[in-house]
């Protein structure tokens, strides 16, 4: 059932605004979740995806395997992994393009932009544990 009159259900307007997006919404869109134990530390379950975080992909041919980021292309909506690679048929190897959905990040590179938006995003931060009046009393109502 929708809920909101001013966002479109319509299927064909949802792959036009994926697919036309420009680059600095496809770097929310090319978003991976945290390992459980970087979520139990920082209070956030995914963060948009950079070179240099260590990762391990969770679907696909390459499941399991672990590597650090090479590259993001957010034209293709890939993530090159380090030794994540394939020969071509005259032998030379090149990277494989993975989907940024189907990796999990185990080791984030930090910088002060990254430490500012774990800051922002925490869930577990005291102000916002608070529940005001209305909602504390709605959470008894079905």
């Amino acid at each position: 059932m929708k809920y909101s009159t001013a966002v479109s259900s319509s299927r064909s307007k949802s792959r036009k605004a994926h697919f036309s997006a420009h680059s600095e919404a496809r770097r929310k869109l090319m978003s991976a979740n945290l390992s459980k134990e970087l979520q139990a530390r920082h209070g956030v379950r995914s963060m948009p995806i950079r070179k240099d975080d260590e990762v391990v992909i969770t679907r696909g041919v390459y499941k399991t395997r672990e590597g650090k980021v090479t590259a993001c292309f957010r034209k293709k909506f890939r993530v090159h992994v380090e030794r994540i690679t394939r020969e071509k048929v005259n032998g030379t190897s090149v990277p494989v393009g993975i989907p940024a959905s189907s990796l999990t990040i185990t080791k984030l590179k930090m910088d002060k932009d990254r430490k500012a938006a774990l800051e922002r995003k925490n869930r577990n931060k005291d102000g916002s544990g608070e529940r005001s009046g209305d909602d504390a009393a709605m959470s008894n109502v079905d």
